[in-house]
């Protein structure tokens, strides 16, 4: 898809009627990592058709993968022959989640070399704690004209203390792990959704993990995975996005099979704006027409909000709840702990029209309510893209949108989705 895309967008419109969240990116991307642990076929289900997905896809073919299509959203993979052990430069450098390949391929090939992973510049983003768990584990690391290669030495379980709770580390370690003799125990373990449903894929497969949904993780080696059939589950951070959006353009939303108990870590981020919501079965209901009042601390204090590793609020809908916070009523306090740069893009927000005051590069202060007006804007990363869109589509007047390439790593086929609501987002081919 070509980079300079962008979207026009008539905002002011009041949005009402269904929309349904795709298949966890997060949670898709490892999954298509680990069908390279088997050479046996590995199904999944509900793969979100996004940019990141394909590049991983593309990754694993060519690699040596055999990948089908099956139906939409729907792949069967056979990695039965893995010809190389080494990532295509060009497509590993687009998406970081390339480096979740290091562990499949190191027990397949014994050494790959160290590849320059891409991402979403939302700040630095180590990847010590990746070595650090393949080191402990038996990898060793050679230093060459090119850069870096792991080896696999003698692999052996061993205790790792994760030096951060590192999602893609945790998943690249349990990926390792699950084939490595011996038993590992993995200490202070991502625990958030997307890593569960992984180590839930690889129990299906034949691998022994206990622990999984805490961050302490025991697995014990086996020495062959089989193939199986996994579903991706909805992505929670696509549903917040859509419980912002109708809090945000106040007509009446239904965000549709949404609801699982992660989402109740969601939840009270939304209650601290005064945005009501409601949950009916599967489905999370926000009324349109809302108010809402930023509920104070305690003696009239004002409130924060803060992202921390699961199970607290994810970082991942910081920017989402920024833009909310514009449309209600009081002061809050945003704090983004975990990325220095995420909270860049509020610049765009001041342009509009927002009372967003940015301490420093972790926290801001929002006062609304404010009407914000159009203005022309550029995605720096794929959730604040997705906020800006958000802005836009209650600034009336017409805003443009540019970098669109970053809100479609993250989210399939956005404008056509809000669009049926009753949006009016024209995607420029540029």
């Amino acid at each position: 898809m070509p980079s300079n895309d962008y979207f026009t967008v008539n905002g002011g419109k009041k949005l009402k009627g269904d929309i349904y969240p795709s298949g966890n990116k997060n949670e898709a991307l490892p999954a298509i990592a680990a069908t390279l642990l088997t050479d046996e076929e590995v199904i999944i289900e509900n793969i979100p058709d996004i940019i990141d997905t394909g590049i991983m896809i593309q990754i694993a073919q060519n690699l040596g993968a055999q990948v089908k299509k099956l139906k939409n959203n729907t792949f069967s993979f056979i990695a039965a022959d893995i010809r190389s052990g080494e990532l295509d430069m060009n497509l590993s450098s687009k998406i970081r989640s390339s480096l979740l390949f290091l562990a499949p391929l190191i027990l397949r090939k014994c050494e790959v070399p160290l590849p320059s992973a891409g991402g979403d510049r939302i700040g630095r983003r180590r990847i010590d704690s990746h070595l650090l768990a393949f080191v402990k584990l038996g990898v060793k690391m050679i230093h060459c004209k090119k850069g870096v290669s792991l080896k696999a030495g003698k692999l052996k379980g061993a205790d790792i203390l994760l030096d951060e709770a590192s999602v893609m580390a945790t998943e690249n370690a349990v990926m390792l792990a699950v084939k490595t003799p011996g038993t590992t125990c993995i200490y202070n373990a991502a625990c958030e959704p997307h890593v569960q449903n992984l180590c839930s894929m690889l129990v299906s497969m034949g691998a022994d993990i206990e622990g999984i949904g805490s961050n302490r993780l025991v697995i014990k080696g086996v020495k062959k995975l089989h193939g199986t059939r996994h579903r991706i589950l909805p992505d929670h951070i696509e549903a917040g996005s859509f419980m912002g959006l109708a809090a945000c353009t106040g007509g009446g939303v239904t965000v549709k099979e949404a609801y699982t108990p992660h989402m109740e870590v969601i939840f009270p981020a939304f209650r601290k704006l005064g945005i009501e919501f409601e949950v009916k079965g599967k489905d999370i209901f926000v009324p349109g027409s809302q108010k809402p009042v930023i509920l104070d601390d305690f003696g009239g204090k004002i409130p924060s909000i803060s992202d921390q590793p699961w199970p607290c609020f994810p970082a991942d809908l910081t920017s989402i709840m920024v833009v909310s916070a514009v449309f209600s009523k009081g002061t809050v306090m945003i704090h983004e702990k975990m990325f220095e740069g995420r909270l860049f893009f509020v610049d765009s927000l001041i342009r509009m029209g927002a009372k967003v005051v940015l301490c420093d590069p972790h926290r801001v202060v929002i006062s609304g309510p404010q009407k914000l007006k159009p203005v022309e804007l550029s995605s720096p990363d794929i959730r604040a893209g997705m906020a800006l869109l958000i802005a836009a589509l209650s600034a009336k007047g017409t805003s443009v949108i540019r970098n669109i390439r970053q809100i479609d790593r993250g989210y399939q086929e956005i404008e056509k989705k809000i669009n049926a609501l009753g949006a009016d987002i024209k995607r420029i081919n540029g």
